[in-house]
């Protein structure tokens, strides 16, 4: 199956200033709106904090649970709903008094609802130092994917290749960053398993796309860059728009069906996907083109 004819050429090359103007107003938005709401959302994962899942004998609403934790200072705590009986509740470490959390949550409900109509189902308490610990291996989970990227494309391909790909990688990674922070949007350790898929999925693309630019530049040696990119992209466009509509049709259906919990994981793929497939076409290909015009390659210069 086949959206767009292989033979049909589209000037994406002639379309790079005015993707490189969008591609920066979106990063200055994407800082700007960190910086304007003091940094991330960083969730309890990151801060210290506590996690507590709780099962009701019958269907409760959100706020009578708050009220019920007002007591004990949890009622500004994130309260998730999983079904109609249970709820996951979250709190920072700065709210709350992390020792004897379970028995404290367990009299506040039991006060508020009656003996005997909650089950504490789960508990989970991270301290800041766990929480520092987690944050430097995140960073270090999403920088060491691009060092990793860079070595593997420099060595499959060549190094304007290399800088390309990874360039592209930075760019989704913050345009997606700064999306969740733009919806304050917690940021979480599944957010960070979000921004590694997004990298996976990105660079799968951009690779595809590369392997036939070098193709078609040793089967036509004496045509310019220009013109050959142009010929892969507009060659594999069918099959980018394929791939990027099946993966986004999915996670429509998870961000509106796949309910509370998988809610923020599928809004950052979402964006992630869109950045990434835009990355793909308009910024990793044509930064190869400005890297060949600043430092020609040896079969250009012979």
């Amino acid at each position: 199956m086949e959206l767009i004819r292989p033979d049909i050429r589209i000037d994406f090359v002639g379309k790079m200033k005015m993707a490189l103007i969008a591609s920066l107003i979106m990063i200055v938005i994407s800082i700007a709106s960190i910086i304007a709401h003091g940094g991330l959302n960083l969730g309890i994962e990151f801060v210290g904090g506590a996690v507590v899942q709780v099962r009701f004998q019958k269907e409760t609403s959100v706020e009578l649970i708050r009220r019920a934790l007002g007591p004990i200072h949890l009622e500004n705590s994130i309260i998730q709903q999983l079904g109609n009986q249970e709820v996951v509740i979250r709190s920072s470490g700065a709210a709350i008094n992390l020792k004897n959390l379970s028995k404290e949550v367990v009299d506040a409900l039991d006060s508020a609802f009656g003996k005997g109509a909650t089950e504490i189902r789960k508990v989970e308490v991270i301290g800041p130092k766990i929480g520092k610990d987690l944050t430097n291996k995140a960073l270090s989970a999403i920088i060491f994917s691009w060092i990793g990227m860079l070595i593997y494309i420099a060595w499959r391909f060549e190094f304007r290749y290399a800088v390309g790909g990874i360039l592209a990688l930075v760019h989704d990674t913050i345009i997606t960053i700064g999306a969740l922070s733009l919806m304050n949007k917690e940021f979480t350790l599944t957010i960070v398993a979000a921004l590694l898929t997004i990298i996976g999925y990105s660079i799968n693309d951009t690779i595809v796309i590369f392997d036939r630019i070098r193709e078609t530049s040793r089967k036509n040696i004496r045509q310019s860059l220009e013109t050959i990119i142009n010929d892969s992209v507009s060659q594999t466009l069918s099959r980018t728009i394929l791939t990027s509509l099946t993966v986004f049709m999915v996670l429509v259906i998870l961000f509106f069906l796949g309910g509370e919990v998988l809610h923020d994981f599928a809004f950052a793929l979402l964006v992630g996907v869109i950045v990434g497939s835009y990355s793909t076409v308009f910024i990793a290909s044509p930064i190869v083109l400005v890297w060949e015009k600043i430092m020609p390659s040896k079969m250009k210069r012979k």
